[in-house]
């Protein structure tokens, strides 16, 4: 059995995407980020971490080093190519059977309920410590479905209620998360730690040169899809007064699922007549991305929900103000007031007044811009792994002293 001071073999299981895709692009988002980055930094701590996900492509190798004790390997499980997400579900037990062949590692953490699905029952079978991280989790079947939207299968809602009883711990990036693992899953308290992202303040970092002249532009970074509230984004846009009305940027490009959607997004721009005012520019680098968030005047985050939404707090580590939607995480990502703001309405034009507040009271955009800042200062990737080795170390090492308390929160 390891010590508390062993260097531990970790696999993070991604199923569905990649942690090396380019996040905005497809099925990527916020989760490519927090798996790869929490990899890297659980790496530069001295641990071994592999990182499994789906093979979708015959021109990717079986095997890529993203860096010093990290691995990234593509398993065969279903075609070579892109599928819809849903479609994921039907290459569980393909998935699992290429784990089978990889050895022994001393924790399995699955991101997303495929990969849990794939990973809890050979984790079992090998007497390995399992960790289940949701990232989203299904509605509940009275919820409406946006126009476009595809229903969760019913092996969605009985499969994330099995891997909150039947893990071992459940890692929530934020107290909403947590809420949501506990009421709607049934997962109990004692098993859940709370370990929220990090992020990297040398990319991620305030202009240094004056706001430039003109209206400037509002940003929107996200995957394509109706749950990201694009289309409240681009009605807010046409809400704010339009001597101040900046440009809207939109990064990032549509998911398996949605791959109609942009054009309904230029549609509803054109019937506001703001088609001129909006621009898509796809997904993004992280490099590209850091660039054009320190230069917004403001960032949207408008998701109808979120478990944490890691951008907003890229653009506080970029010293630029946030309007968020209050649904899940963001409320721990944006202090409303604060480093932002918060707006509970769905309304666009309760959203036009508080992009507009924001564009036309300087001061009030340098106070939130510096709050942003020292806020985001206080939470790095290091710390992010650091937390999430206490809970590995709790299950790998469960007569350590305090484990069970390091690990609750209620």
């Amino acid at each position: 059995m390891p010590s508390q001071s062993t260097s531990l073999h970790i696999a993070l299981v991604s199923l569905h995407t990649s942690p090396g895709a380019e996040p905005g692009s497809g099925d990527a988002g916020g989760m490519n980020v927090v798996v790869r980055h929490q990899a890297e930094a659980l790496a530069a701590a001295g641990h071994c971490v592999e990182i499994l996900t789906r093979r979708s492509s015959p021109e990717i190798a079986r095997k890529i080093q993203l860096g010093p004790r990290v691995t990234l390997r593509f398993l065969d499980a279903g075609p070579a190519s892109p599928v819809p997400k849903g479609d994921h579900e039907d290459y569980v037990d393909a998935f699992r059977q290429r784990m089978s062949a990889l050895g022994h590692y001393d924790v399995i953490h699955s991101h997303h309920w495929f990969s849990g699905m794939a990973a809890l029952p050979l984790a079992r079978e090998l007497g390995t410590p399992h960790v289940q991280s949701f990232h989203s989790i299904a509605a509940d079947e009275s919820t409406p479905l946006s126009a476009g939207e595809r229903p969760e299968s019913a092996g969605r809602m009985t499969g994330e209620a099995w891997l909150a009883r039947e893990s071992d711990a459940i890692v929530a990036i934020s107290e909403a998360e947590a809420d949501t693992v506990r009421h709607r899953l049934g997962g109990a308290s004692d098993r859940i730690a709370i370990v929220p992202p990090g992020v990297d303040g040398t990319l991620f970092r305030p202009t240094k040169h004056a706001p430039r002249a003109g209206r400037g532009y509002a940003i929107v970074a996200a995957r394509l899809q109706p749950l990201k509230g694009l289309d409240l984004a681009i009605e807010s846009l046409a809400a704010v007064p339009e001597p101040i009305r900046p440009e809207l940027i939109i990064a990032g490009d549509a998911s398996s699922d949605f791959d109609g959607y942009v054009d309904e997004l230029r549609a509803l721009a054109a019937r506001h007549g703001i088609e001129g005012d909006v621009r898509f520019i796809g997904p993004q680098s992280r490099i590209k991305l850091a660039n054009l968030l320190r230069e917004a005047r403001v960032v949207l985050v408008p998701s109808h929900s979120e478990t944490y939404g890691l951008v907003a707090l890229e653009a506080a580590a970029s010293g630029v103000p946030v309007v968020a939607a209050g649904s899940g995480g963001l409320r721990e990502a944006v202090v409303h007031g604060s480093t932002g703001i918060i707006v509970e309405s769905r309304e666009p034009a309760a959203w036009g007044s508080a992009i507009a507040q924001v564009l036309a009271d300087g001061e009030f955009a340098h106070a939130l811009s510096l709050a942003a800042r020292e806020r985001a200062e206080r939470l790095d990737w290091p710390l992010s792994a650091q937390r999430l080795l206490t809970v590995y170390r709790s299950l790998v090492l469960p007569g350590s002293a305090g484990c069970r308390q390091e690990l609750a929160i209620a």
